[in-house]
């Protein structure tokens, strides 16, 4: 898994609206990329709204939200449309993306082994490198703890 300092894997994936997006391309302003497991299920629907919930203030912050997981685009595009998400939600359907960051990773629920999405943010600098990974993200309060850091970090 990719560290703070380390450069961001590049990638390029389909957004809810099947428009491509590059990491690369949003060099020159901090992007947070949010790595979640299913569009519309419970905890990502309370993260993915936090996030929409602070979405201007991250804008006022210079940050381009970027949501990914594993879902189709037209899963991507329900599930934006239902909850009123503003940011970018990417479809990492193949995992690629999620194998370079290292949050594709075996789970288990209930004795039941399989792989999915490990619920991890990283912040990425105007350079493209990691500002800072969140490990074992919890969804609720997510968002304001991000922006609080953010907020924090620009008064010193």
């Amino acid at each position: 898994m990719p560290d703070d300092g380390d450069m961001a894997p590049d990638f390029t994936l389909k957004d809810q609206n099947d428009e491509s997006i590059t990491l690369s391309s949003l060099r020159g302003n901090r992007a947070l990329i949010f790595f979640y497991p299913k569009a519309d299920t419970s905890g990502c629907t309370l993260e993915a709204s936090g996030f929409r919930d602070a979405y201007d203030q991250f804008v006022e912050q210079g940050v381009i939200i970027l949501g990914i997981s594993p879902d189709p685009v037209k899963s991507q595009n329900k599930f934006a449309s239902k909850y009123g998400l503003p940011m970018k939600l990417l479809a990492d359907e193949d995992h690629s993306v999620a194998l370079k960051y290292g949050v594709w990773v075996e789970k288990n629920m209930y004795g039941r082994k399989y792989m999915g999405v490990d619920r991890t943010t990283f912040l990425i600098a105007p350079d493209g490198k990691i500002e800072h990974v969140y490990h074992k993200v919890k969804p609720d309060g997510h968002a304001q703890q991000i922006l609080a850091t953010l907020i924090d970090s620009k008064d010193q």
